[in-house]
């Protein structure tokens, strides 16, 4: 997966209105070379997900502009329901594999492993609902550095905690009694999921 901070993209978002081409060449990676289009525009859709940008308009006319929360209630309001909608993606996958097979066989090196049929599905959902949730804690703990108001610092480190306490509930439920081996693989792909304070991972 690759990474990139959530700061080097509002940077590049100068304008009232921010084209996608605009943003995608003044936004390179690491290497100073551009990301693939695809990826790029779902970077956009995360960074609009988590708030902080919005996007107006259809296809070769579409813009994004920087969006900002009038008061402190919109904001943790606006951070709540996203942990409430992730949470419910979560619960709803890990209840259907929690208990199951997930990989039929994982081989000696543990490098490649192959699904169950019954539970591939769900994983793969509950997968993609960590994968958010780690993005969602990375930008919260950017988003308090920020910060400059006390009140608001205190609040997301609340909602950061919140994070944390579920996700360590979620791990121990699907690891459970689960055997060594798929232990391992299964906290190998959690881990490649979290990013970087401040980072988001696609």
């Amino acid at each position: 997966m690759q990474t990139i901070a959530i700061a080097d993209i509002l940077k590049c978002m100068t304008s009232e209105k921010n084209y996608f081409e605009d943003i995608w060449k003044n936004c390179p990676n690491e290497n100073k070379k551009r990301y693939a289009r695809t990826k790029f525009k779902e970077v956009l859709k995360k960074m609009e997900v988590l708030g902080f940008i919005k996007k107006y308009g259809y296809k070769n006319e579409a813009y994004y502009e920087r969006r900002y929360h009038n008061t402190l209630e919109d904001q943790l309001g606006f951070i709540n329901n996203i942990i409430f909608t992730y949470e419910s993606k979560i619960k709803k996958a890990l209840k259907n594999v929690e208990n199951k097979k997930i990989f039929l066989d994982i081989s000696k090196d543990l490098t490649s492993h192959k699904f169950s049929k019954y539970t591939k599905i769900d994983y793969e959902s509950l997968l993609e609902g960590m994968s958010e949730m780690f993005n969602l804690a990375s930008s919260i703990l950017w988003m308090k550095e920020e910060a400059e108001d006390s009140e608001l610092k205190k609040e997301l480190k609340k909602c950061f905690e919140q994070i944390s306490e579920f996700m360590e509930d979620v791990n121990q439920k699907l690891l459970g009694e689960r055997k060594t081996n798929e232990r391992i693989v299964l906290q190998r792909e959690f881990s490649n999921k979290i990013p970087k304070a401040g980072f988001l991972k696609f």
